[in-house]
């Protein structure tokens, strides 16, 4: 089997689990999937996502109401932006929930849990985000979902179920991302 096969194969496998998540949402639907693929599928399948997104938002800026938005920016902030920001986000979530709440997950567990949801999300983000009224109306209506699968993936791959310890897991790692990407991107990483 060529490496060509194995991505598409890799890639078939994580659409169809991706859909299973997004329309079955439940812990045990994480549950069935989250040693399905490893850190390696999980940043391979975000890159698709990246790739998409970078290719959007670069032809995107071409149309005359994003005219004050540099392509060139737009396109590598995204294909360079998603993966590292979705490795952080999700090193630190496994931090966070292995130190202060004892989750008992693996890193992979983690990271290829959030895959399954993030990718679509972001695909469907990326496809309607800029349209004006409606990509801000979309894009609330994907943050509040990504909070939502992600407070269920939490409990599935850090095995933490106890009460806020999910959702307080999700907001310190979002708080910590952001403050990381703030401290080592800087001004570079505005307009993300």
């Amino acid at each position: 089997m060529t490496l060509t096969d194995h991505i598409r194969r890799s890639v078939g496998d994580e659409m169809q689990q991706s859909l299973a998540v997004l329309t079955r949402p439940s812990v045990r639907t994480f549950e069935l999937f989250e040693r399905k693929g490893g850190v390696n599928e999980a940043l391979m399948y975000v890159l698709l996502a990246s790739i998409v997104s970078a290719a959007v938002a670069g032809l995107m800026a071409f149309i005359p109401w994003h005219a004050d938005i540099s392509p060139w920016v737009q396109f590598v902030n995204r294909l360079v932006g998603i993966p590292i920001q979705f490795a952080i986000f999700t090193g630190v979530v496994y931090w966070v929930g292995k130190q202060f709440f004892g989750g008992t997950g693996r890193y992979a567990e983690v990271a290829y849990t959030f895959a399954l949801f993030f990718v679509p999300l972001s695909l469907l983000s990326s496809a309607l985000g800029w349209i004006p009224v409606l990509g801000f109306f979309v894009s609330l209506l994907i943050s509040l979902a990504l909070i939502y699968y992600g407070y269920l993936a939490v409990q599935s791959s850090m095995n933490i179920r106890q009460g806020a310890n999910p959702a307080i897991t999700l907001l310190v790692a979002a708080l910590v991302t952001t403050a990381l990407n703030f401290l080592v991107f800087g001004n570079w990483w505005q307009g993300f």
